[in-house]
């Protein structure tokens, strides 16, 4: 019973989370209001960040929000929210790694948008808040990944980093090969572009956000 109350937890956190990542719209007071719900039934390590920043974006005029949003997420490489990018950057394992997701998705019967990239940290969270073994899996495949966003994030001060920092709560704590693999992107930064790449990794699927765009 515990184990079934603990994955229903985990997915009402990663429904959050990924709404809270989205682009700031009209939709913010009902997604910050959400998230206060939520965090009201959640450990501390997770409801306090979502809390802090649900205070933050309450108090914040949104086109200010949205043009924060848009300074960290599309214009600060090291904020990329593309999980692969930090484990193979634009390379041909990239493209693999972005077809393997979609088809973990399709294998759950999850669909997604026309416009939506497969490997954008909101969408990954909103697969796993579906299906919450499956999503588990996903995101601690990608806890290097996460980190460096998070600590990204916290370096430059941004209210997002309140968000990674809950779901970071919600997955177990690093291990070492993980704290290498962190020290590792964090020194050397994701693989360079290969030639050739096009044919295997559609332009759909490249890091180039443009503003209020995917997620």
């Amino acid at each position: 019973m515990r184990r079934s109350t603990g994955h229903a937890r985990d997915a009402l956190a990663w429904q959050t989370q990924s709404l809270l990542l989205a682009y700031p719209d009209e939709r913010l007071p009902e997604h910050l209001a959400l998230a206060l719900r939520v965090a009201a039934g959640q450990p501390k390590a997770v409801a306090r960040p979502l809390q802090r920043f649900a205070e933050h974006a309450g108090r914040t005029p949104l086109p200010e929000l949205a043009a924060d949003y848009v300074a960290t997420f599309d214009h600060r490489k090291r904020c990329c929210p593309y999980l692969t990018y930090y484990a193979h950057g634009d390379t041909r394992k990239r493209g693999v790694a972005l077809l393997r997701l979609k088809q973990t998705y399709a294998r759950a019967g999850w669909r997604l948008g026309d416009d939506e990239l497969p490997d954008h940290l909101a969408v990954v969270l909103e697969f796993a808040a579906t299906d919450p073994a499956a999503g588990a899996r996903l995101l601690t495949e990608h806890r290097a990944g996460l980190e460096l966003l998070r600590l990204a994030l916290s370096d430059t001060d941004s209210p997002w980093a309140a968000v990674l920092d809950s779901v970071s709560a919600t997955l177990p704590a690093l291990a070492g090969d993980e704290r290498e693999a962190v020290m590792r992107l964090a020194a050397e930064g994701p693989p360079e572009e290969q030639v050739g790449l096009a044919p295997f990794t559609p332009s759909s699927f490249m890091p180039e956000p443009s503003p209020g765009g995917p997620r």
